[in-house]
């Protein structure tokens, strides 16, 4: 099965970034825009924009869809891992140590899945790999 798999994995790895950035990103979309069901389950509602809530709505929104397109990603992952332990130590820790209990599983993981994109970046289908092909090709400047 490691064989197979094997040949696969890196388009795995980018599907897997892609699907985690979009969701990622629709939870942002929640906060900013009070879309799939809105901020604290109330449609329409949005988080204020100059709150933490309204923080945690723009680096889940812009950047889910930056992790999803690959772009920038060894940064934004970074940070987005940042921002779900922050997420899971102010909303969820108080409520008790074990993410289980105190509903954290979704921050605990984000976070964990985030630091390693953060290490691995954007994978074979990323706008970063296109860029980076492009400017590889491109016919050097000509002095003067």
């Amino acid at each position: 099965m490691e064989r197979v798999l094997s040949k696969v994995a890196p388009y795995l790895y980018t599907l897997m970034r892609i699907v985690v950035g979009l969701l990622f990103a629709c939870h942002g979309a929640q906060k900013l825009f009070g879309l799939f069901g809105g901020f604290n389950n109330q449609p329409g509602i949005a988080a204020s924009l100059f709150s933490l809530m309204g923080l945690a709505g723009i680096i889940e929104f812009v950047g889910g869809l930056l992790i999803a397109g690959g772009l920038f990603t060894h940064y934004v992952a970074f940070i987005a891992s940042g921002e779900m332990a922050f997420a899971y130590f102010k909303s969820h820790y108080p409520q008790g140590f074990w993410p289980i209990e105190n509903q954290g599983e979704r921050a605990v993981l984000y976070c964990f899945v985030f630091l390693y994109m953060a290490a691995r970046g954007s994978g074979p289908w990323g706008l970063e790999t296109v860029f980076r092909a492009r400017r590889a090709a491109a016919p050097p400047n000509p002095p003067g």
